[in-house]
């Protein structure tokens, strides 16, 4: 047996009804968290921490081997490495959840501390993670006590030099990696404490990684490429846990190397400056303990137009900051973008409407003003959802025209028809609206370069590549569904191979 009989008996399954999974204790878990409570006992743990990850493993290693000789026990050398795992998780790492950190499927973490109703101290953890957008509960990660998941998120936080207590019940915080953490304790957290990180991937996506994922198809790419490299103004909406940071950072990629760019977060999550030369990153700061020092994304955004920027890319616009933040695209900042939280381009605009008003003296200006200034900065917005399956999707990519009426006018360009099968499961497919974008002429890369992603999907895909990719052909004319005529190097020609199948599909 890998662990002796000196270990004692090993707790019996329990079964939690509410959260329908058998939970087993491990043993080696237990045994783990043993010697760890007489490492933190004999050694000083600031000691441990300033050790290089080779030393530190060695240290440990040696410390716990002369317990276990002293304790009359006999450990597996896998068992005994399993050991020694646990242990630096617990001492210097994140506990149970370093596990899911080293993990790169693992999107986010989520872990809950649920009371018993008759005790605040008794209770268990539910964990829950997020890989490929569904989530999904991890009962292989577990809790000792509510103080355990205190004193993780107290170690997540410390470092960092923030603080939480009962004065400052929450704290948000970001990770040496990037990720990003949100922890609530009592007397917020009615149960006890909350726990949640979201993580990025090391190298950041693409647009061709979102394309093999099925966000969006390669057309639409090309054509938000040409979009920023043609320096318009783009607001990216979707709802939580959507894709918007991702997209904003594929987006922000297309900005050519010579131009400078402002970021501004509350967190910081774009990785502009992995890629880009000349990038100035701001973060906003929360108050302290005494409510002083507060810096706020307005602040930022005001600040960086005294920076000279090019672009100015916020990660997420939600208050009085959009006021200036559409001042500044109105103001010779072409190009830039941001994010908004809302479930279709018409909400994102009501959205900033609203938070147009928030800002101090906005309150008088007439609705009329403020779309119209919305119309004026806005050029695309690229609408974004998760769906029931897991998957993100661009939904919509729409032109922001003018205000006609009183109401700001968009043109979709591309859009996800979705739909169930008979299985219900979710399908759909993107396809062209057919409308010719009005800022093309500002975006092409050369005359009529662009005009072969606007087409209907099924008028594009009948013509095909051979046609639509030949730059002698000047002009189309398709008279009906058997009659389609080119006019190829100057010459016109009737073209019997293309054959649509009947006036309602070529309609369409």
């Amino acid at each position: 047996m890998a662990v002796l009989e000196k270990l004692g008996t090993i707790d019996k399954a329990r079964l939690i009804a509410d959260y329908d999974v058998l939970h087993q204790t491990n043993p080696i878990t237990r045994l783990a968290r043993h010697y760890r409570d007489r490492l933190l006992k004999e050694t000083s743990l600031d000691e441990l921490v300033q050790l290089p990850p080779a030393t530190l493993r060695s240290r440990i290693d040696g410390m716990v081997n002369q317990m276990i000789l002293e304790e009359g026990r006999v450990i597996a050398g896998r068992d005994r490495a399993e050991l020694i795992n646990i242990i630096l998780d617990e001492t210097v790492g994140l506990g149970p959840i370093e596990t899911l950190m080293r993990d790169p499927t693992v999107t986010e973490i989520m872990v809950n501390w649920v009371r018993r109703h008759d005790d605040d101290h008794e209770g268990y953890a539910r964990v829950f993670v997020e890989r490929d957008g569904l989530v999904q509960p991890a009962p292989e990660i577990w809790f000792e006590s509510r103080d355990h998941i205190l004193h993780i998120i107290d170690r997540i936080v410390s470092p960092l030099g923030r603080r939480i207590d009962e004065s400052v019940p929450m704290v948000d915080a970001r990770l040496r990696d990037g990720s990003r953490v949100n922890a609530v304790i009592a007397p917020l957290a009615v149960d006890g404490a909350l726990l949640t990180v979201r993580r990025f991937r090391k190298d950041p996506f693409t647009i061709d990684d979102l394309i093999a994922l099925g966000t969006l198809t390669a057309d639409m790419g090309e054509f938000l490429q040409a979009c920023v490299i043609g320096k318009r103004n783009i607001l990216v909406s979707g709802g939580t846990g959507s894709g918007k940071t991702t997209l904003l950072n594929v987006l922000s990629g297309f900005i050519p190397h010579a131009e400078r760019n402002i970021t501004i977060e509350d967190a910081a999550e774009l990785r502009l400056h992995r890629t880009h030369p000349h990038v100035a990153r701001l973060e906003a700061r929360a108050p302290n303990v005494e409510g002083n020092g507060e810096i706020t994304i307005r602040q930022l955004v005001r600040n960086s137009l005294r920076m000279r920027p090019d672009r100015i890319i916020v990660g997420e616009v939600r208050g009085a900051e959009t006021l200036d933040m559409l001042q500044a695209m109105n103001t010779g900042h072409e190009g830039s973008m941001t994010t908004v939280h809302a479930n279709t381009p018409r909400d994102a605009l009501s959205r900033l409407e609203t938070m147009v008003m928030w800002a101090e003296g906005a309150k008088e200006l007439p609705l009329q003003a403020i779309r119209e200034q919305l119309a004026s900065a806005l050029d695309i917005i690229v609408q974004q959802t998760r769906l029931p399956n897991g998957k993100r999707k661009v939904v919509s990519v729409s032109e922001v025209l003018d205000v006609r009426h009183g109401e700001i006018i968009l043109r979709d360009i591309f859009l996800f028809n979705r739909g169930v099968d008979e299985q219900g499961n979710i399908v759909g497919e993107f396809t062209a609206t057919g409308a010719r974008p009005r800022c093309l002429p500002k975006i092409e890369p050369r005359p009529g370069g662009l005009n072969h992603l606007f087409m209907p999907t099924y008028l594009a895909d009948t013509l095909g590549p051979h046609v639509l990719g030949n730059e002698a052909i000047t002009e189309i004319m398709i008279n009906g569904p058997h009659n389609v005529w080119l006019e190829e190097q100057g010459q016109l020609r009737a073209a019997p191979e293309i054959r649509f199948r009947d006036n309602t599909h070529l309609l369409n």
